[in-house]
């Protein structure tokens, strides 16, 4: 399907498509926070993506390929509209709740969710970016140095400022409702 694609068949990138949209726009949507902007990010993504199809050259996944077209899209994007509005409240994050688990329980996680969507929010988008493919997506720092076009130990120091910012924003959060 990727070589009929490669070329020029639009059945078979439409087919592309439609097996790697909903992994799109969760990846736009965790970059971005935005709903609509993610929506757009993941429009212009594969658009990007069929534009350079021709000259994907099969060193990675083609999903590999797209999460990298994703996030640099996402990147200019997000630089445009924050200058433009402020983030939305963001559900991006958001896990089902299990009905084994007390009301409570389910009150504070929903709690939690919230600070950790809003910490990560207030992270500069290049600390987020890496944080966002380490730890939700589970990428190895090779892999986010690789597509984000810098060095293992510039991704370990991005991560790491990150992990530490999140840790701050929510401990002040916890003392002060101590």
């Amino acid at each position: 399907m990727l070589h009929r694609a490669q070329a020029g068949d639009q059945a078979a990138f439409s087919e592309l498509v439609r097996i790697h949209q909903d992994e799109v726009y969760t990846l736009a949507l965790r970059l971005t926070a935005d709903r609509e902007l993610a929506a757009d990010v993941s429009q212009e993504a594969f658009v990007r993506a069929w534009r350079a199809l021709p000259k994907f050259r099969g060193d990675a996944k083609f999903s590999t390929w797209m999460h990298r077209i994703v996030v640099n899209v996402a990147w200019t994007q997000r630089r445009k509209q924050r200058k433009h509005r402020a983030d939305p409240i963001d559900e991006s994050f958001a896990e089902p709740v299990s009905e084994a688990i007390s009301p409570e329980r389910a009150a504070e996680s929903a709690a939690m969710q919230g600070r950790i969507r809003s910490a990560l929010r207030e992270l500069p988008l290049p600390v987020r970016t890496v944080v966002v493919l380490k730890d939700v997506y589970g990428w190895s720092h090779g892999e986010i140095s690789e597509h984000l076009e810098i060095t293992v130990a510039a991704a370990k120091v991005r991560l790491h400022r990150g992990r530490k910012q999140l840790r701050s924003r929510l401990w002040k959060e916890v003392e002060v409702e101590a």
